[in-house]
């Protein structure tokens, strides 16, 4: 409760910083990708009960000569690409916190498939809810392994505390002005997680 608490203060004593940044955000979304401006997808929450994510779209619709959406590589635009090396495509996320789907600090939510793909301790990401930033995202972001960010979340839920939320909040602003971590190198999106090796 008094997580919950804290990141419903956040959000209100910060609206007049994001609500202007959001509009702006979703004009330009709207001028160069055209509509849905908000792209939608189930995501595991705590318990791995699935919740719709918002995020600003990143990606046209290119299709092959058959109809077929072409590869994210090949569909990321160098706009969509801007909006994810500053982290302003994950705004809308906000309205996930204000929802109580999602926290300001968390293990990230990723996607539905990999819940039967998770160790059992890896599964434990999964005892808290997800959020906008958290432990692995400041300590290399997509630059990490699956294997380095599950171990991270775990940790991160085994220490969790308001105190440990702030060094995280603070350190998240760093690290996105730097731009740090966004993607692997060489890769344009982050790699699927087909499960660890074992003893991994």
């Amino acid at each position: 409760m008094i997580k919950r608490l804290f990141d419903l203060a956040v959000l209100i004593v910060t609206a007049p910083l994001w609500l202007p940044a959001l509009g702006a955000v979703s004009l330009l979304v709207w001028l160069k990708l055209g509509r849905p401006i908000v792209f939608t997808q189930l995501r595991p929450g705590r318990g791995g009960r699935g919740f719709r994510l918002y995020k600003f779209r990143t990606m046209s619709d290119a299709r092959d000569s058959q109809g077929r959406l072409l590869s994210d590589a090949a569909r990321l635009t160098p706009f969509g690409r801007w909006l994810r090396s500053t982290s302003l495509d994950e705004l809308p996320e906000l309205f996930n916190v204000l929802q109580g789907d999602m926290s300001l600090v968390g293990p990230r939510p990723l996607l539905m498939q990999y819940l039967g793909r998770y160790t059992p301790e890896q599964a434990r990401r999964h005892e808290v809810r997800p959020g906008l930033t958290g432990w692995a995202q400041i300590h290399g972001r997509n630059a990490l392994s699956w294997e380095e960010k599950f171990r991270l979340d775990v940790w991160y839920v085994d220490h969790q505390s308001l105190v440990l939320d702030v060094r995280i909040l603070w350190r998240t602003l760093g690290s996105v002005l730097r731009r740090e971590g966004i993607n692997k190198d060489g890769e344009a999106t982050t790699t699927e997680f087909m499960g660890s090796p074992p003893g991994s």
